[in-house]
């Protein structure tokens, strides 16, 4: 067997024309191996290693590629190879690898993809992007209710080769009606029953999503009820395809990495960072950090109006980092636990009374906390007990207030519609300085006026 860990080896083997060498690399190891271990040929190179294997195999190490190498790939090699390449992908996959080529090269491509490909990938590409449709494979197991196990048995033998993946069996009728399922294992049981009808012995009461669901839907659905496969229906119910458990993780990776983007105050990235062009992610990052700069802006304005007052009272511009800190922090981590909880399910916009509540409480609570060493820290530094209560009172209401506003700001988002995650710690933490602010000046002014 040789050993593939040395580029060389495998430039040397193509520079000889080694069939059986690169054939044996190709099938001695795990696709996903033998794709990790060409990763420094360049387009040319792979594309020419994998000629020395069969298609079935060929399309499983392609699909262990990087995204980049594989369109690179693509529009570099012989048209005519790539419209077979194309035509043994499962078809979401090769939905979304042809959305990172240049549209004049699918344009080639699809001319030369057999008929039937070609209006099942213009089908799933017309389908909005993060939808059940455009995650979906129409490559699923279907045999009509009308038949017996033996002959769903013999047809699904007859399918097997064109499926990506067979673990459940969905029963049609003739107008192509999602009726019920039954799993490959229920099926083999029956094989010494073979007369017994599949209508007799499928699931009737389906977990489905329909083709305009959210992705992101479709993920807590799929992770709800533990499922394998979940099957895709249009409006009339007519089943379109399904979706399997790795597009289900592709989709939870997805949004777990748009969240983190956004609860940073970054626009999400399409493609990895380095890949994303400069002026691209300048972009995304400009953006908010425009808004956040905005909003500092205005913390300065708010400043602003009581310079008089900080002149006279100096020693409370030593408490303002204290102030907007313990309201920032706290709101942000209100925001943060609210929205993962929305993202996965924990809570929904009906138990808004019972977030407030626990929010304000929790405020109470923590915020009485970080007042009594606050008030320590204002006696020790300034050492009037009355005017040294503005300190204490200020934290007590700002991190009520922060976390109240950290909750419900996500809530207030999703019931409108839009992501949650779009309310980003920094942008909790702005708007709850700008508060912390007046509040901090207010009471700041009453306490020693009182006093």
């Amino acid at each position: 067997m040789i050993n593939p860990l040395y580029l060389p080896e495998l430039r040397e083997m193509l520079a000889e024309q080694d069939t059986a060498g690169l054939g044996e690399f190709c099938t001695a190891l795990h696709p996903g191996r033998t794709a990790e271990f060409m990763e420094g040929l360049d387009a040319a190179e792979t594309w020419a290693v994998l000629q020395h294997t069969d298609a079935e195999k060929r399309v499983e190490i392609f699909g262990f590629l990087e995204p980049e190498k594989q369109v690179q790939v693509i529009e570099t090699a012989e048209r005519g190879q790539i419209a077979e390449l194309i035509d043994e992908m499962p078809a979401d996959d090769r939905v979304d690898l042809l959305e990172l080529v240049d549209p004049a090269v699918v344009s080639e491509l699809m001319a030369l993809v057999p008929q039937e490909d070609r209006r099942d990938i213009i089908r799933l590409r017309s389908y909005p992007e993060q939808t059940a449709g455009a995650v979906m494979t129409t490559e699923v197991a279907k045999v009509p209710e009308t038949i017996s196990v033996g002959e769903a048995m013999a047809e699904l033998t007859r399918q097997a080769s064109a499926l990506e993946t067979i673990y459940y069996v969905y029963i049609v009728d003739d107008q192509q009606h999602l009726r019920g399922v039954v799993s490959c294992r229920d099926l083999v049981s029956k094989l010494g029953e073979s007369q017994t009808p599949v209508g007799d012995i499928m699931e009737r009461d389906l977990v489905s999503v329909d083709v305009a669901d959210d992705q992101e839907m479709i993920a807590e659905k799929v992770a709800r009820y533990d499922l394998a496969v979940i099957p895709v229906v249009d409006h009339e119910y007519r089943l379109l395809g399904i979706i399997t458990h790795d597009d289900v993780i592709d989709v939870v990776r997805e949004e777990a990495t748009e969240d983190a983007h956004r609860l940073s105050a970054v626009e999400p990235l399409k493609t990895g960072y380095l890949e994303t062009p400069w002026v691209t992610l300048a972009w995304n990052r400009g953006l908010w950090l425009f808004v956040l700069f905005i909003g500092a802006l205005l913390t300065a304005f708010a400043l602003q109006r009581y310079e008089s007052d900080l002149e006279a009272i100096s020693w409370l511009v030593l408490f303002l980092p204290l102030v907007i800190s313990s309201g920032g922090n706290s709101g942000s981590q209100s925001a943060t636990l609210i929205i993962t909880a929305l993202t996965v399910g924990d809570v929904r916009l009906v138990d808004w009374w019972r977030i407030v509540r626990r929010e304000l409480l929790m405020g109470l609570s923590l915020g009485s906390f970080l007042a009594v060493i606050g008030y320590l820290a204002a006696m020790l530094l300034h050492g009037h007990p009355v005017e040294a209560l503005v300190i204490p009172i200020t934290i007590l209401l700002v991190v009520m207030g922060g976390m109240l506003l950290g909750a419900v700001l996500p809530l207030i988002f999703s019931r409108l519609g839009w992501d949650p995650a779009l309310m980003s710690n920094p942008l909790v933490a702005m708007i709850v300085d700008i508060v912390g602010i007046l509040v901090y000046m207010q009471v700041a002014l009453a306490v020693l006026a009182g006093g």
